[in-house]
């Protein structure tokens, strides 16, 4: 049976979200925290509130980083094994201009020699495993190719990848023939990531890809959370009357942790899409 991970999404999947998932829904097998930065070389406050242990409840919780140099890289992992997380993701997939214009997310997959840098950096952190998130390319589809034998050559525990490029943002076409090409060349564990709205979605991937490690849920389980519960070896959504039975203690937290974002002064404003599904 493929493993289930939860997706981050900058301003959606911070803790309040993901304990009140885990809670009532439960199902995957690891959360993704959103990215982690170094802005004015100093950490943002609301990143480092959603990585504390005190926050999250959750079983399996993964802290992501986006970093472009050795320099920032190192900051952010000491960073995580200071909190006692001991895995992390390192994200290039990020498609968002103010962070792709300094080679940061998908902006690196331009630039091999940059990535293999800061490929080079893991090394000096033997304590702590490490995936990477991504996709195909910043502006072409086949930018990958030069990236995949550097990812090969490190010890990662898995590679989610998203297949369309950073210029894509999350519209049009999947490239499913890069997808079948990497996966073949690929010698980590693969795990999908895009479009999984529904539990047949899940089902063709599986089809499709049967040698997958995982999928991974952004969209798809925001809009409904109950998208990632499994029975016997397939994917089944909550029967139509159970969501309603659901619907009151969720509404309870989710208010009682928006208010409490509120007096923090941070912003987690997806709840109401809970509904929705």
């Amino acid at each position: 049976m493929m493993k289930l991970y939860a997706s981050p999404l900058q301003g959606f999947t911070e803790a309040p979200w993901r304990n009140i998932h885990h809670e009532l829904f439960g199902g995957i097998d690891a959360y993704y925290t959103p990215f982690v930065r170094v802005e004015k070389g100093e950490f943002r406050n609301k990143d480092i509130r959603d990585i504390e242990k005190e926050n999250n409840k959750v079983t399996c919780l993964i802290p992501q980083l986006i970093a472009s140099t050795p320099a920032e890289l190192e900051k952010l992992v000491g960073l995580f094994l200071e909190r006692g997380y001991r895995e992390a993701d390192i994200n290039m997939g990020c498609p968002f201009p103010l962070l792709t214009m300094r080679h940061k997310g998908s902006g690196i997959l331009p630039y091999p020699s940059e990535v293999k840098v800061l490929l080079n950096e893991l090394a000096h952190y033997p304590e702590m495993k490490f995936s990477v998130k991504m996709r195909l390319g910043w502006e072409y589809y086949d930018e990958w190719r030069q990236v995949l034998p550097l990812l090969n050559a490190v010890p990662l525990t898995r590679i989610i990848l998203h297949p369309r490029i950073g210029r894509q943002q999350y519209k049009g076409m999947v490239y499913k023939k890069e997808l079948r090409l990497f996966a073949e060349m690929c010698q980590h564990p693969l795990v999908y990531n895009g479009d999984l709205h529904t539990p047949d979605d899940i089902r063709r991937i599986e089809e499709e890809y049967p040698d997958l490690d995982g999928v991974m849920i952004g969209r798809g389980l925001l809009a409904n959370p109950a998208l990632d519960r499994v029975g016997q070896g397939h994917y089944c959504p909550l029967p139509p009357s159970e969501p309603y039975v659901r619907v009151s203690p969720h509404t309870a937290q989710a208010f009682q942790s928006l208010c409490s974002c509120a007096e923090t002064g941070s912003s987690y404003f997806l709840f109401p899409l809970f509904f929705t599904g």
